[in-house]
């Protein structure tokens, strides 16, 4: 099943589509709800933040921090797919996402 990220905050920016597996992603690069600056979300809404998304484009790599050993995030390099959402993100000035099936 393939998705398509529908840009929230910048609707004249493309949707974009994505594979089920870069859906199930979306959770470690979403900023946490109850942050300060993230709007209230409906339930398949994202909020990413922008100097989150422009560094990891930049840098190619994110951490992934595992519950059960938090002190120690793991360094991971952008897949492609990761690389193009990450790339949209920052060229649209995206960071409110909603994910949509596609028929």
């Amino acid at each position: 099943m393939a998705y398509q990220l529908v840009p929230i905050d910048n609707p004249a920016a493309p949707p974009l589509v994505i594979s089920a597996r870069l859906q199930s992603q979306l959770v470690y690069f979403m900023t946490p709800p109850d942050e300060p600056h993230v709007p209230p979300l409906q339930p398949t809404d994202y909020w990413i933040d922008a100097a989150h998304s422009a560094q990891w484009f930049a840098d190619g790599v994110f951490e992934l921090v595992s519950p059960l050993d938090e002190e120690h995030p793991t360094v991971i390099e952008l897949s492609e797919e990761q690389e193009v959402f990450m790339e949209w993100l920052t060229t649209h000035n995206i960071q409110h996402i909603r994910v949509q099936e596609v028929p």
